[in-house]
């Protein structure tokens, strides 16, 4: 069995190898090494031929992705919190440490396997798969297609930023009551939106600040670069922030916490939200409680 994602490509492309224009025109396949492994395996079809990583693409060329559904012998053993659920679609909450999916048992997609419900539509889909990603160290919403034509759908909204998200991290620092945050990412233009909810200070810190964030796109690890390039990294971020101020066993402060997108059948509004994880208010109350004991100011 496989699944088939299509690709129109634009005006202005011409004569551009596969190898190089395939990666991150689909969301399972963001790498240029993952896109290279996949057309040996002969997945890839430009215009109903299989296609090499020679292949040339020029615009209005139509690229297939043919990629073989690989079940998992058995449900990876892990219970999931399903927020929402119908025919057609899941929201789920993914706990942090967790990826989403990849080639590897311990994943969120094998951890759904069995618990999210299969859904009895002629374009069922044989294991729900989430339509976007979380990276592993974040925690939050997800949402997964449940038939073949909601995935389609949902990843066209996605691409044309219907899909709002809203996210909640703690920020090392005293970032504005609101604002927008604009630099482009690996050349693509990025933008994310803020407001702060609260400032609390701190002994080792001197302030921490709990922000609401809505990405407008979806650049890798946006959020973490833009909040980093401003001057505020996410408390616990490995990459993007100070190792001064990494937390052992505390993980990442970014959870997503929010969507609202259009129903990709029934067309009605869907929004699923969560409370962000018990860690957050523990650490800043006990932040705030070692200042006030603690503090000569």
């Amino acid at each position: 069995m496989e699944e088939t994602f299509i690709h129109l490509v634009p005006e202005g492309i011409h004569q551009v190898r596969l190898s190089n224009y395939g990666p991150g025109i689909f969301t399972l396949a963001s790498t240029k090494s993952y896109v290279k492994k996949s057309i040996r395996k002969g997945e890839w079809y430009v215009d109903g031929i299989q296609a090499t990583s020679g292949t040339l693409v020029s615009e209005s060329g139509l690229i297939e992705w043919r990629k073989p559904i690989e079940l998992p012998s058995i449900p990876y053993p892990l219970k999931i919190d399903i927020v929402f659920e119908d025919e057609y679609l899941a929201i789920v909450n993914k706990p942090a440490g967790l990826v989403v999916s990849g080639n590897r048992h311990d994943t969120l997609e094998n951890a759904a396997y069995g618990q999210i419900m299969i859904t009895a539509m002629v374009d069922s889909l044989p294991l729900a798969r989430a339509i976007h990603r979380l990276d592993s160290a974040t925690s939050g919403l997800v949402i997964m297609a449940k038939t073949q034509s909601a995935r389609k759908i949902l990843g066209d909204m996605l691409e044309r930023r219907e899909i709002e998200k809203e996210y909640q991290a703690i920020v090392i620092g005293e970032m504005p009551e609101r604002g927008i945050l604009h630099e482009p990412i690996q050349g693509k233009d990025a933008i994310t939106r803020f407001e702060t909810l609260n400032v609390v200070h701190s002994l080792v810190s001197g302030r921490l600040s709990l922000v609401k964030l809505y990405p407008e796109t979806g650049r890798t690890h946006q959020i973490r670069i833009h909040l980093s390039q401003a001057g505020f990294p996410i408390l616990g971020d490995k990459l993007y922030g100070d190792p001064n101020f990494l937390l052992r066993h505390k993980g990442l402060f970014l959870c997503a916490v929010k969507v609202n997108f259009t129903h990709p059948v029934t067309g009605k509004r869907v929004e699923a939200s969560i409370t962000a994880p018990a860690k957050f208010s523990r650490f800043l109350d006990g932040e705030l409680r070692r200042y006030m004991k603690y503090s000569t100011d």
